[in-house]
């Protein structure tokens, strides 16, 4: 017997998963593609289908684009087509990271060691690039370990800072290099040192999403025994490149 008119049936929370799994894939692999394309090809109600290509929109997976019109006769609005944005390309896949591996084992085995140490440098010199004077403004290590956590933040690493103990703890909630960094940890020694630099003061490392922690961790301490002549003096951390303690995890893991 067919459900009344405005009846909306319950659908377990992984079925309803699956399906805008199912449609997610169509508009990868045919879109720009029309919800009655879509429709049809899974054999869903047209409610269904502007339910799920709704809510991929809403977190901006989906996009539409007015469908062209193929002859001068064709009369109201044309269809909506419907296809994937980068962002919703995403939970498929792009092999990103496999192309970093490969092209960083490749400058291991032609240039050594050394070569990949200076390229991590290099790469988080440009992670932080223009922002070293605006956490270099803030006065104490806690207010430069926040400075550091909102430049963080707006490159994608969703950091937060907190106070922990002696000290600040400076987590990052991702990291868009983390399987690479598996593989590489000099990323991570590199990420850590220049953070140690910025701050202008010995940093440890407690935790990388790389080694399969939850969060990347890093400890700042704010009580110093004995603080470097240029904090107790008030002096600015000099830029990256000058030396700084820190304390990072070891050199490249065995898989």
């Amino acid at each position: 017997m067919p459900a009344p008119a405005g009846h909306v049936a319950h659908v377990p929370a992984h079925a309803e998963g699956r399906t805008r799994l199912a449609v997610a894939r169509l508009l990868l692999e045919q879109g720009p593609i029309t919800a009655a394309e879509v429709a049809a090809e899974l054999e869903l109600s047209a409610a269904a289908v502007r339910r799920h290509l709704d809510a991929l929109i809403a977190d901006g997976e989906a996009e539409t684009r007015d469908a062209p019109r193929r002859t001068r006769r064709s009369r109201g609005r044309p269809a909506k087509h419907f296809l994937l944005t980068d962002a919703g390309r995403v939970r498929f896949g792009h092999g990103y990271d496999d192309l970093a591996t490969s092209a960083l084992r490749f400058l291991a085995a032609h240039a050594g060691e050394q070569a990949v140490g200076e390229f991590a440098r290099s790469r988080v010199h440009e992670l932080l690039g223009g922002a070293e004077d605006e956490i270099h403004a803030a006065g104490t290590p806690e207010e430069r370990a926040e400075a550091l956590a909102k430049v963080l933040t707006s490159r994608g690493y969703a950091a937060a800072a907190r106070e922990a103990g002696h000290g600040v703890q400076l987590c990052q909630h991702h990291c868009p290099v983390a399987h690479v960094a598996a593989e590489f940890p000099e990323l991570c020694e590199a990420e850590t040192a220049a953070f140690a630099e910025v701050l202008g003061t010995h940093v440890q490392r407690l935790a990388t999403i790389a080694r399969g922690d939850s969060a990347c961790t890093t400890h700042v301490p704010t009580v110093f025994p004995e603080a470097p002549e240029r904090l107790r003096t008030g002096q600015r951390p000099g830029p990256l490149g000058q030396q700084a303690t820190t304390t990072s995890p070891r050199g490249r893991q065995s898989s």
